[in-house]
């Protein structure tokens, strides 16, 4: 398959590490907003794309942009099923590991994508990373793996650790504990990991479908998909959507606007200006910001220790050299 260019022109977009860094600062936030919810994981997954997609959904609609929807072909309308589809996967995996696991360790372990993403460029988009860029996400994911080894060895010392007879209980008859190690913080260690090969797959198929469609277009349909399953899953299951408590409505537009909104979308109009696995190692910058937010706020109280400052450290240094194109 012929190399994507990164743009038409074969130029980075100039606003592309702009968008890159709001994208961080976006999704930075996503861990603590679904720690502090009490609300079921699928709850807070279909409010999260529900109000999402009322907003860029109006937006397609007033630019008109969803015209652009007649030009696609039926494998390009499977490629958006697919994305949005393992969009929803991805969500639902990742917010129920952060009830069992640290915040640290689930945004860590989600973030393992780029080995995913850079194979998966490489064998179906002919986007092969320099050697430059090889070593960096060598040197990104070495600092999320001592980022992880830290927090798994008390690296953390948490009020919700504190607190593991906390409860919530989920779809399906499952229980969401504060994290209190063992077993059940391995499940969900196990989970965010599934849940970074889930964002993996969305990103490389959302890199093809975004040289067709322009960003608003392409997240209101992959969102619409998304959205759809998560709430069918959510009514077969018999998860209570409504009604909500307005601190969980709060809640659930923070995580719209800040995650969704500013960081999935921004991440999405990158995928036409740079290669999907550039935009899969910045996501690494997501660990620093959320370990740093779950720290400070206190009714999380997850205070990172030296290995985990030491990780993250290493991981934003990973992220700059991956950002080189030499």
């Amino acid at each position: 398959m012929d190399e994507l260019p990164p743009t038409a022109s074969g130029k980075t977009h100039a606003l592309v590490p702009l968008a890159l860094f709001a994208a961080v600062l976006g999704i930075s936030i996503s861990g603590p907003l679904v720690r502090l919810s009490h609300a079921e994981p699928l709850a807070i997954a279909v409010w999260r794309m529900g109000l999402t997609l009322a907003v860029v959904g109006t937006v397609a609609v007033a630019t008109g942009t969803w015209k652009q929807y007649r030009g696609l072909s039926r494998p390009d309308l499977l490629a958006a099923f697919g994305a949005g589809a393992f969009l929803a996967m991805h969500l639902w995996s990742w917010i129920v590991s952060i009830g069992m696991t640290s915040v640290a360790a689930s945004v860590v372990l989600v973030n393992v994508h780029p080995i995913v993403v850079a194979l998966g460029s490489a064998i179906w988009l002919g986007e092969k990373p320099t050697r430059t860029q090889i070593i960096g996400i060598a040197i990104a994911l070495g600092g999320a793996v001592l980022l992880a080894f830290g927090d798994a060895h008390g690296g953390a010392s948490s009020a919700a650790l504190n607190a593991a007879s906390s409860t919530a209980t989920i779809g399906a008859g499952i229980g969401v504990h504060h994290p209190a190690g063992g077993a059940r913080a391995l499940e969900g260690d196990a989970l965010a990991v599934f849940g970074a090969i889930t964002v993996a797959l969305y990103l490389l198929l959302g890199r093809r479908l975004r040289q067709k469609l322009d960003v608003w277009p392409y997240v209101t349909l992959v969102y619409g998909v998304c959205f759809s399953l998560l709430l069918v899953v959510a009514l077969v299951q018999g998860v209570t959507l409504a009604p909500q408590p307005p601190r969980e409505l709060v809640l659930f537009a923070a995580m719209a606007i800040g995650p969704t909104i500013l960081g999935h979308t921004a991440y999405n109009w990158a995928l036409r200006h740079v290669r999907a696995y550039i935009v899969s190692v910045t996501v690494l910058g997501e660990p620093v910001g959320a370990t740093l937010l779950a720290a400070l706020i206190p009714s999380i109280a997850e205070v990172p220790g030296a290995l985990t400052l030491m990780g993250g450290a290493i991981v934003l240094a990973g992220i700059l050299l991956t950002a080189r194109r030499d």
